[in-house]
């Protein structure tokens, strides 16, 4: 088997990306699933057709796409992307959406077909906070888990396909004393563990993992 993984370049003013710095550590293979490896710029539109031209060379058998969430404490596989882009920020090349639909004959929204509660669950195996996220927002990293699954539902549908998000890591805090961080090598752990959760189960787990707001 094999799974696409990406992360995004630094963004919103910050030299590094904590999702990047992990994926580029994460084994190369992981109970028989090979991993490609794969830095997507944090820009609206090119960042899908750079992972959709990536899913079309390598065919992989899963995606997951993995972004910086500065401010959670966990690590957190999201369960849903929307279809609409409303950006607090300028992307890396200055574009910025407000309330435009990402495509015209998409779906209002489309869920995560990896195993989010799995990925969860094996991740706190290792000793590691995690939980299951209900909005991966309106930035680029939910532009561009929506459009991988838009992708993967119009033309690769035996493809899985999601996203995952990490925090910041220690070095990004130094000016953020309210923020909290994960040690980079933990990150690394928990990335590993939610590809070796996406490897082992066909169909989720059916466990408690909502939230009441």
């Amino acid at each position: 088997m094999k799974l696409l993984l990406t992360a995004f370049d630094p963004f919103g003013g910050e030299k590094i990306n904590p999702a990047l710095e992990a994926v580029m550590l994460v084994q190369n293979q992981i109970d028989g699933t090979d991993i490609v490896k794969l830095e997507v710029p944090t820009v609206f539109r090119k960042s899908i057709r750079i992972v959709g031209k990536a899913i079309e060379e390598e065919k992989p058998d899963f995606v997951l796409c993995v972004g910086q969430a500065g401010g959670r404490y966990d690590i957190t596989p999201e369960r849903v992307a929307i279809n609409i882009d409303d950006a607090r920020i300028p992307d890396n090349e200055g574009h910025l959406p407000i309330d435009e639909i990402i495509f015209e004959d998409g779906d209002s929204a489309y869920f995560s077909t990896l195993p989010v509660k799995a990925m969860v669950e094996e991740i706190r195996k290792e000793g590691l906070p995690a939980s299951l996220s209900n909005s991966a927002g309106t930035f680029v990293c939910n532009h561009l888990m929506y459009g991988v699954l838009y992708i993967l539902n119009k033309q690769f549908k035996g493809t899985k396909g999601g996203f995952i998000h990490v925090p910041f890591i220690a070095e990004q805090v130094t000016n953020k004393p309210d923020k909290p961080y994960m040690e980079l090598m933990d990150i690394v752990r928990g990335l590993e563990a939610a590809i070796r959760a996406v490897a082992a189960n066909e169909k989720d787990i059916k466990v408690i993992g909502g939230k009441e707001f």
